[in-house]
């Protein structure tokens, strides 16, 4: 008698159809979506690269993350908007840094930095003149494959807000 007293007092539970789960099931995905919107806005970007211009580092073809809320320092390397792509750069200068790039030397604010790339570093190419003073609100960036002079020695400073990001993690797409 004491188990249909207890049955009694507790309600039974609606039984769970397919459109409950079908609606639980989109819930999910479209929180899980908005999720990962929000966080590859303002948090982390994924990118292809499509060029050589940081080889060897970067490869054609390799998968970036990166990370936007860090401030990058100088040897970093960033995802900026060039043109209709991204390309990837190394940091060299800051804004109201004065760059000299003087017979494969580089030297910011007077004092050569070491430059840890395969590739010499030569002003040939450039369109800017030695010693270039980066401009407010901008960063100096060169490419790891230095003969490659579609960076700031060609497009001169590379505007913050141009800037997607500090480069994190790299995953080979080829070549594995």
């Amino acid at each position: 008698m004491a188990e249909t007293a207890n049955e009694a007092r507790t309600p039974k539970k609606p039984k769970r159809t397919a459109k409950y789960y079908a609606i639980r099931f989109f819930v999910r995905i479209g929180v899980t979506l908005a999720a990962l919107v929000i966080i590859l806005t303002f948090v982390a970007g994924i990118y292809v690269n499509h060029t050589n211009s940081s080889y060897p580092m970067i490869k054609d073809g390799d998968l970036c993350f990166t990370y936007k809320l860090g401030k990058a320092e100088q040897g970093d390397v960033i995802a900026y908007r060039s043109g209709k792509g991204i390309k990837f750069g190394r940091v060299i200068a800051f804004e109201g840094d004065t760059v000299d790039i003087k017979d494969d030397y580089i030297a910011v604010n007077g004092y050569g930095i070491f430059d840890n790339t395969v590739y010499a570093t030569t002003a040939e190419g450039s369109q800017i003149t030695y010693p270039y003073t980066v401009k407010k609100g901008t960063v100096f960036v060169l490419n790891d494959f230095r003969s490659d002079v579609s960076d700031s020695r060609t497009l001169g400073s590379i505007p913050l807000s141009d800037c997607k990001g500090k480069v994190v993690f790299i995953m080979r797409r080829r070549g594995i």
